[in-house]
């Protein structure tokens, strides 16, 4: 039976971000629907790191990247890997994120989103007290680890960069990490500590607390929106026992986000990322605050009641089963740095929704306000949620964004 309904306001995606930009709205006053097939915040906005990452200036596509994309992504072991069936339809992306690495796209991207994380942490701080979850949020920074000298030595470039655009970052001795962090094993490098990142010790709960304070306002309609139609009064969405009308629709449905877009006028090259992560069920957590191997790829995350070793890029699509050997390779990592650590308790893979350019999509379709895109957001999604719902909110009340969207419009492609 369709069910036939109306409101004011419809976001197509139940999670983090769809959420937060519900959250802003409801706020305001407006009327909002939410529709997702799936239940709210169950994809990548529960199986990420949990990291608030305000350093994570950096596009994936870079000078270096460049230089050794062909072993990266043909190396089955590679921290940025290509599911190779799926390497027909990736080369129009891979072709245009080849260009975006290029030294001129690449440092244009990073100001685009470094502008975007600017007050990414405070502003989660600020959402986590609206939804009564303050507890979830740890202000203890975040680490990169360098298990080499090497290594180290050449972060220094990375590092002054990061501080241009407005970064934080401290460049610490083995020794000063291993009194922060006892439990990990010694590196011979250091590490950078970027000490005014958060990180959320339970990203699902985080996440239903949001959904739970939303949906006292707001709607929610489980149902899959298949078909987007502009009419002269708003849009209409359908999709198997579902027909809504909405004066304005926002596309934040993330990496399901492409077929939407395209119906709303809007062909933007997004591609999906397979993201992976294994658990470890303990009492007291490992270390203190987030870490990433650099070498290595993931985030070794110590969580509410568990670890979580979370990371790794696996271009693939949507409809392919998990990767057996990258979950091994997650768990091989993870014992390198704890080797005592078992079997996982459980293991888990989601989708991220991937621009070429590593820049998210935000703001109207080109073919009319109606509809507003918030999708693309990449390693960052949990990160930018609510900057991107304060710029549609702006939108949506035509307010002026506190951004120039000019370098995250879809008219950009």
């Amino acid at each position: 039976m369709t069910q036939h309904l109306t409101t004011d306001i419809a976001i197509l995606g139940a999670g983090v971000v769809g959420l937060a930009i519900a959250e802003a709205l409801t706020a305001e006053g407006r009327e909002v629907v939410v529709v997702d097939p799936a239940q709210p915040g169950m994809g990548a906005s529960y199986g990420n790191a949990g990291t608030i990452a305000d350093y994570a200036v950096m596009p994936v596509g870079s000078p270096d990247v460049l230089r050794n994309l062909p072993s990266l992504l043909f190396d089955k072991n590679s921290p940025l890997a290509i599911r190779r069936a799926a390497l027909p339809s990736l080369l129009p992306w891979l072709a245009r994120f080849a260009r975006q690495s290029l030294p001129g796209p690449a440092k244009q991207n990073a100001a685009a989103i470094a502008a975007l994380l600017a007050d990414a942490c405070p502003s989660w701080q600020a959402l986590a007290a609206r939804i009564g979850a303050g507890a979830i949020l740890q202000n203890k920074g975040c680490l990169y680890l360098y298990e080499t000298q090497t290594a180290f030595r050449a972060a220094e470039a990375d590092m002054a960069f990061r501080r241009g655009l407005g970064i934080s970052v401290e460049l610490i001795s083995p020794e000063t990490l291993a009194a922060m962090e006892p439990g990990l094993p010694a590196v011979a490098g250091g590490a950078a500590f970027f000490p005014q990142a958060v990180f959320l010790n339970d990203p699902g709960a985080m996440v239903q607390t949001l959904a739970k304070h939303v949906f006292a306002s707001a709607g929610f309609v489980q149902a899959e929106a298949q078909a987007i139609t502009r009419q002269f009064d708003g849009v209409i969405i359908e999709g198997p026992g579902l027909r809504l009308h909405a004066r304005r629709v926002i596309i934040a449905a993330g990496a399901h986000s492409k077929r939407l877009a395209v119906q709303a006028g809007d062909a933007v090259p997004l591609d999906t990322e397979r993201g992976y992560h294994v658990e470890w069920d303990m009492a007291a957590p490992r270390l203190n605050r987030p870490a990433c191997p650099t070498s290595r790829g993931f985030y070794l995350c110590p969580m509410q009641g568990r670890l979580r070793v979370a990371g790794t890029v696996e271009l693939g699509g949507l409809t392919a089963p998990a990767s057996p050997h990258r979950i091994a390779k997650l768990v091989e990592g993870a014992r390198a740095m704890f080797p005592d650590l078992g079997e996982p308790d459980r293991e888990w893979m989601g989708f991220r929704p991937s621009m070429p350019d590593s820049v998210p999509v935000i703001g109207p379709s080109r073919a009319g306000p109606e509809v507003i895109h918030a999708f693309g957001h990449g390693h960052i999604g949990l990160t930018l949620a609510p900057i991107t719902a304060r710029l549609v909110a702006a939108l949506v009340a035509g307010r002026a964004p506190e951004l120039d969207l000019r370098p995250y419009l879809p008219s950009r492609f």
